[in-house]
């Protein structure tokens, strides 16, 4: 068996574990910082919008059982891919979306995808996330890890009340 990596940012990676963990194929889902210049950031340093990383997940997979274009399809449905200030009530930089992509195939299925879905007429503004070369991913504290395992309630109410539950209730396909 040869795993894959996957790496998305969808605003909060506390709502971006979620959706994919516990789905079959998975191997594991971590909640870290990528696309910046900063080494070893911290979630305080990424919230300040200076390192120019991003909250993403990096999802290790076996393509053989979940393919990348199932992944592809599953965070389109977790964001709203037409704002370019963050997501939700999370604004500024570090909540911006973008797919980052691990190898040529990857590139080539997240641009297919983006294109698909912008001409899918699902929203009525373009989509604007970016796809980027995968950069030094950088895990985030232990107590964001499984966040919505470990503080459910929490999770819960930060979803609904960030507006992501609504928007997402709003838009399923």
């Amino acid at each position: 068996m040869v795993l894959k990596k996957a790496t998305f940012a969808g605003g909060c990676f506390w709502c971006m574990v979620s959706p994919f963990d516990e789905q079959p194929g998975i191997h594991k889902v971590v909640s870290g910082y990528t696309g910046g210049h900063t080494d070893n950031p911290t979630y305080e340093e990424v919230c300040t919008n200076t390192t120019g990383h991003l909250e993403a997940v990096q999802i290790t997979y076996d393509p053989d059982v979940f393919l990348y274009e199932k992944l592809l399809d599953l965070y389109w449905s977790q964001i709203d891919p037409t704002d370019p200030g963050g997501q939700f009530h999370d604004r500024g930089e570090s909540y911006q979306t973008a797919i980052f992509y691990h190898d040529v195939e990857q590139k080539k299925l997240a641009e297919d995808s983006k294109v698909k879905l912008d001409k899918s007429g699902k929203f009525n503004k373009p989509v604007c996330t970016d796809i980027r070369p995968a950069s030094v991913f950088f895990e985030a504290e232990a107590y964001h890890q499984d966040y919505y395992r470990k503080n459910p309630l929490h999770y819960k109410m930060y979803r609904k009340g960030s507006g992501r539950e609504d928007f997402l209730n709003s838009h399923r396909r």
